[in-house]
């Protein structure tokens, strides 16, 4: 930001991190503009006609900035204690936090051990998108909160775009265009952790988890405090998530702690009703089936939530999936529906109710669009079972709004399950293109 030689460092100011040359701030919302000064200095803040001024306490001080209307326009903001800190580029617009673990983590570029993704290299050559943005944490854990991220922004362009967060990169690229503003992505996330790290200790101690200092990423609350916590006061959007597959040997308490951390969020943040789009975790030779019903669950648990289902795009033999582009198209039809209130069909069917009629299990879904249809041929994926508990392969149809499962040696049925697999072999889809998540109709 500044030349320091030959600058006393008592007399600099020194910006979070968060406001960085090239940063996208929220619209619509009072926006929080902080940082650290010595103790007494006269803080100004200018942007965009609003001139702000306070005074440094303690070490730290805090303008806020009235809401402002989106502006792809770049504009400089200037804020000056004893020195004066000059950042270029800023826009206003809509600032998702996209957070998880490696599959949110993977960049669009290579990375070592993985394998490419499925057409990045056109992806990134056509990635000139200033309007789109990204701000990423370095990987961090800690025990007590952090007061800075030290990331820093980023402008989208066919050199930087191999950096991004694929799914990020996906989501923003999809998204920009349909809501017409500048769209920031912060980037927190960090392979094979936990939904546990990413809670806050205040959250974990209602849910019985105890909560010590952090020893590695995965200590409840490490990451949280290091990767969550210093962006509390900026305002954002909504969330995009994907999540879940180092919960898989855990994944009845993830039921519960998934929920939780939402709502943990919502909280934190002090925004009740924040968009919270996740990613239904994909077909995998280790990950069982109860993972993605715990997902399936949370949309009744938490409010204002939507879930990408990708079984049609996984890997049985690599956790990382290389297809990462519908992800990130299917998270932001999901965040144009419940983030921007189009109406618009945004899920894959999902399972609501059965009913019982002789040999015959009807299944009700909600969200099937223009119609429910079964993808490249006959329904397949259906299982049924009598009182007896044990699951046989079963016919399915389709009716109308709803699925008819029967099998002639099943002659009083009492549960069907759908892509009840690790690698569910599945192919229930709306004719919105849209693939039905797993279910189990004997949730115990």
């Amino acid at each position: 930001y500044q030349v320091l030689t030959g600058l006393d460092p008592s007399k600099l100011v020194r910006p979070n991190s968060l406001f960085h040359s090239n940063a996208v701030l929220q619209r619509g919302v009072e926006v929080p503009v902080w940082g650290a000064a010595a103790e007494g200095t006269k803080i100004t803040v200018q942007f965009a006609g609003q001139t702000l001024s306070t005074t440094a306490s303690g070490g730290k001080w805090m303008v806020r900035l009235k809401p402002m209307p989106a502006s792809a326009q770049p504009r400089p903001m200037k804020i000056s204690g004893g020195t004066t800190v000059t950042l270029e580029n800023i826009l206003v617009g809509d600032v998702w936090l996209a957070s998880g673990q490696s599959n949110m983590e993977r960049q669009l570029g290579p990375r070592p051990k993985q394998k490419e993704l499925v057409g990045w290299r056109e992806a990134a050559a056509a990635a000139d998108f200033p309007l789109i943005r990204e701000y990423k944490l370095p990987l961090k854990f800690s025990s007590t909160a952090e007061e800075d991220g030290r990331g820093q922004w980023e402008v989208c362009t066919p050199a930087s775009a191999p950096d991004f967060s694929a799914v990020g990169f996906y989501f923003a690229r999809e998204l920009q265009p349909k809501i017409g503003v500048p769209v920031g992505i912060i980037h927190s996330s960090w392979g094979g952790t936990v939904v546990e790290a990413w809670t806050s200790p205040e959250a974990l101690k209602a849910e019985g988890v105890e909560v010590a200092d952090a020893k590695n990423q995965n200590s409840p609350a490490g990451l949280y405090q290091a990767m969550i916590a210093p962006l509390l006061r900026f305002p954002i959007k909504g969330v995009i998530w994907y999540q879940g597959e180092s919960n898989r040997t855990n994944a009845r308490e993830y039921r519960d702690r998934f929920p939780a951390m939402i709502a943990d969020w919502r909280k934190q943040w002090n925004q009740p009703g924040l968009p919270f789009v996740f990613v239904q975790v994909a077909p995998y030779k280790d990950m069982p089936p109860e993972v993605r019903e715990a997902q399936f669950l949370t949309l009744a648990k938490s409010k204002n939530t939507a879930m990408a289902v990708i079984t049609d795009v996984g890997d049985a033999g690599d956790i990382h999936p290389a297809n990462k582009e519908p992800v990130g198209i299917r998270l932001a039809l999901a965040a144009r529906a419940i983030g921007y209130g189009e109406k618009i069909e945004y899920s894959g069917p999902l399972y609501q109710s059965m009913k019982i009629a002789g040999d015959r299990v009807g299944i009700s879904f909600s969200h099937v669009g223009k119609g429910l249809e079964a993808k490249g041929g006959e329904l397949k994926g259906f299982t049924i079972a009598g009182a007896e508990g044990k699951f046989i392969p079963a016919t399915a149809e389709i009716k109308g709004s709803s699925v008819i499962v029967s099998s002639k040696d099943v002659p009083e049925p009492k549960a069907v399950r759908y892509g009840w697999e690790n690698v569910p072999d599945v192919n229930l889809f709306n004719q919105d293109g849209l693939p039905a998540s797993p279910f189990r109709t004997d949730v115990d």
